[in-house]
């Protein structure tokens, strides 16, 4: 971790992160506002491939002060290096900078991430739903919807098998 950890803050100079390693994982925390900055980093030191994005809805995790974790893992395909980035949002405000212009594959990653939390990406290039009817208004995976939802199944049109 030391020699990612210096990498990393040579690429960030005045910047200086969160680290935690368990079990070899290493994770970084950066706020929100520093995310962009950070991947682009990150990137430059080897981290060329981005594996997911994804969120963690804090809502009923005992002494939490934030509501929502956004998850990258990254990887160095040439070392095998791997790293987990952490950034939290509260609401209102669940917009973050899209990472589509480090690596084109957060496309999907992001709107599906948007898709079950409501996480915002700004600067996506094709921001709009990617599992659900663009009308549905819900986000599922969030610890606050109904496990049997808010009815919004029988809004929309059934399709049999012959039409699709």
């Amino acid at each position: 971790m030391d020699h990612l950890q210096s990498r990393l803050n040579k690429e960030l100079p005045g910047f200086f992160p969160r680290w935690s390693t368990y079990q070899d994982q290493t994770r970084v925390v950066v706020p929100s506002e520093q995310i962009l900055v950070t991947l682009k980093a990150c990137k430059k030191i080897g981290f060329d491939q981005l594996t997911d994005i994804t969120c963690v809805d804090l809502l009923e995790y005992g002494g939490s002060e934030d509501r929502f974790e956004v998850v990258y893992l990254l990887l160095n395909t040439e070392s095998g290096e791997r790293l987990t980035v952490k950034t939290y949002l509260n609401e209102p405000d669940l917009t973050i900078p899209s990472a589509t212009q480090v690596w084109s594959g957060a496309d999907w990653l992001e709107r599906e991430t948007y898709d079950m939390y409501g996480i915002i990406f700004a600067g996506h290039p094709n921001f709009k739903r990617l599992l659900l009817p663009q009308e549905f208004q819900s986000f599922p995976m969030r610890k606050d919807y109904p496990v049997k939802g808010r009815g919004e199944r029988h809004n929309f049109p059934v399709i049999t098998r012959a039409e699709s």
